[in-house]
């Protein structure tokens, strides 16, 4: 198992501080941004999320794939366990999810299963998203839970912070 330390990569996206005056859905999701920088940096696919509840981030993360070689380390589900562990429970029925691309199949049945009230995102992925993209899990007709979904929050930055990570791959490559 190779367990040598990776240098961190040069990132040409800078990070957005917004004003903490307004806490809104693009103050939450510029968080979430922040941490896809992050990813990017650690060579990950630089996907960013966070967990907020009664206006206080409770949890904050990214992907996390390559680097624990773990398949389900994703940033939403790292911060599900983040936020779990802060609130004591595994219900986080008051909070919302803001993740820079639209959750996958794992993390979208995640987001169920944890009982969010809310996700928002900001890249949509007709490939593999499950919340409107690819196909919608909160539309499950047997399901006791839904979700309140807002879309399109800082798209465009989140999407051209992915199209050149991948770009870069591919050039690497």
């Amino acid at each position: 198992m190779n367990t040598a330390i990776r240098p961190p990569l040069l990132c040409p996206f800078e990070k957005i501080f917004s004003s903490q005056l307004q806490r809104d859905d693009e103050f939450y999701m510029a968080l979430a941004y922040n941490q896809a920088i992050d990813a990017w940096k650690q060579d990950e696919v630089p996907i960013g999320a966070v967990i907020v509840l009664g206006g206080e981030v409770i949890a904050a993360a990214h992907n996390q794939r390559d680097s624990t070689r773990d398949p389900t380390a994703h940033a939403e589900m790292l911060a599900f366990t983040q936020a779990a562990k802060a609130i004591g429970d595994w219900r986080l029925n008051e909070a919302t999810l803001y993740v820079t691309k639209e959750p996958c199949p794992m993390c979208s049945g995640a987001t169920l299963m944890a009982r969010l009230k809310r996700v928002v995102y900001a890249v949509p992925d007709p490939k593999m998203g499950c919340l409107g993209g690819a196909t919608d899990l909160n539309l499950l007709a047997k399901s006791n839970h839904r979700l309140e979904i807002t879309r399109g929050v800082l798209e465009r930055p989140s999407l051209e912070l992915l199209q050149s990570y991948f770009r870069l791959k591919r050039t690497e490559a």
